[in-house]
């Protein structure tokens, strides 16, 4: 009976002369991003899982790829294939498997599995098969006060876990694990806490090692990376590496005549001096009161003046406004309308 071919090797987008561990590299990869349990009701997701399981069992196993390999690198991929004479005579024998289970369920693989392999059956990771597991990236949102002052945080994460009803493997008494489906891993929730340390900054990586995909077999697991992102600050923007700026509001007599002002810092409050004459827009320096350097003091915090006037005036304020105004011989504007004096 003619049946679909498969290629196995394209199934796992390896080449025909892969070497065991690229063979195994790629199933693990395409399992993971194929795995039911990340992909609930999504029956394309379920069908490619179960080819890759299938062209895995054949090519991992010695003797089945050999064997697989004897029909050559030229047959029609999904195109019409009857086995060549005299292959049924040489089926029985592969994976530890005889006759005796010819004819019965083989987990889902397809008709042109039963047809070059019969009673070979069950999914399996292969002898001996073990491999680290995938190193995993996370953001993780911090406020400047973390960085400033280091702190502990507690975060989850949806991450995989290794299968404990078949350890890892996969597979339970050689067929496919019931209840990882032959991925070696299932799906859950993981709270881990981190520590902050002061020198991190936006873009820095914080590694938790172990803390990744779990290893295949006895394989150790991967290392999970944090990518720290800085959230906004209400008060504070981060200006370079280490300094920062705000944005201080000031009367037009603070800046005119100087004056001595409260300004805030991730450290608490400073008192800082407006020169008299200061203009709006003006950046004064206030050093050391920037960002926390791991061991080396700080950077420093730039105050920008922005000259703000009262919405609604009162009596006096008015009074006191137009009086200024008939008095003072300033004109601003000279510069740009070429006026002089």
């Amino acid at each position: 009976m003619a049946v679909k071919f498969k290629d196995y090797y394209a199934i796992l987008g390896v080449s025909r002369t892969a070497t065991e561990d690229e063979i195994k590299k790629a199933f693990h990869k395409l399992a993971r991003q194929f795995h039911p349990d990340l992909n609930p009701g999504d029956a394309a997701a379920e069908d490619k899982f179960k080819e890759l399981n299938e062209a895995y069992e054949v090519l991992s196993d010695a003797e089945k790829r050999k064997r697989y390999d004897e029909l050559g690198p030229n047959w029609q991929v999904g195109g019409d294939f009857t086995p060549p004479p005299g292959w049924a005579r040489g089926r029985t024998g592969f994976g530890g498997f005889d006759d005796r289970f010819a004819g019965e369920p083989t987990g889902g693989f397809s008709d042109f599995f039963e047809t070059l392999f019969g009673g070979s059956r069950g999914a399996r990771a292969g002898p001996g098969f073990a491999m680290r597991g995938v190193d995993v990236e996370a953001a993780l949102s911090l406020t400047l006060e973390d960085i400033q002052h280091g702190a502990t945080r507690t975060f989850t994460l949806q991450t995989t876990e290794r299968c404990a009803s078949c350890g890892g493997s996969g597979t339970q008494n050689d067929q496919l694990c019931s209840v990882c489906h032959g991925a070696g891993v299932v799906r859950r929730p993981k709270t881990l806490s981190v520590h902050i340390p002061i020198s991190v900054r936006e873009g820095s990586v914080i590694r938790l090692a172990g803390q990744g995909e779990p290893g295949t077999g006895n394989a150790p697991a991967g290392d999970l990376y944090l990518r720290v992102h800085v959230m906004p600050h209400p008060v504070f923007a981060v200006v370079g590496d280490d300094d920062l700026q705000l944005e201080l509001p000031v009367t037009p007599w603070e800046v005119a005549l100087g004056a001595k002002v409260t300004v805030p810092t991730l450290n608490g409050s400073v008192e800082m001096t407006i020169p008299a004459g200061s203009q709006g827009g003006q950046r004064l320096r206030v050093r050391g009161k920037g960002m926390s350097r791991q061991g080396d003091g700080a950077g420093d915090l730039y105050v920008k003046l922005k000259i703000v006037v009262p919405s609604q005036l009162s009596v006096d304020e008015r009074e006191l406004f137009e009086k200024l105004a008939a008095t003072s011989g300033f004109r601003p504007r000279d510069v740009i309308t070429g006026d002089r004096p």
